[in-house]
């Protein structure tokens, strides 16, 4: 349940903050979320699946940490990313 390259790229592409970013807050919760997206569907059709849902509670602890820390060091970048990806918070 890895990413394609293809789907990695556009992401990057789409919310990198210069040139040669790659390992931006945004970039990284971006890359989190849709790894997110796709195993929450996988476990509506696999609900017993607990290794893979062990899986997804600890990306949604890692994607939790760095919002955290951009909202604390950068409020407005923190604003526009979670308005870009549909998050609650």
């Amino acid at each position: 349940m890895s990413q394609s390259p293809e789907v990695r790229t556009a992401l990057i592409g789409e919310y990198k903050t210069n040139e040669a970013d790659t390992g931006s807050p945004e970039v990284q919760v971006a890359l989190i979320s849709e790894r997110i997206g796709t195993l929450t569907e996988h476990l509506k059709i696999h609900a017993k699946d607990f290794h893979s849902r062990r899986g997804l509670l600890m990306l949604v602890g890692r994607r939790r940490r760095l919002l955290d820390y951009l909202k604390r060091k950068n409020a407005p970048r923190y604003q526009t990313l979670i308005s870009r990806l549909g998050l609650r918070r």
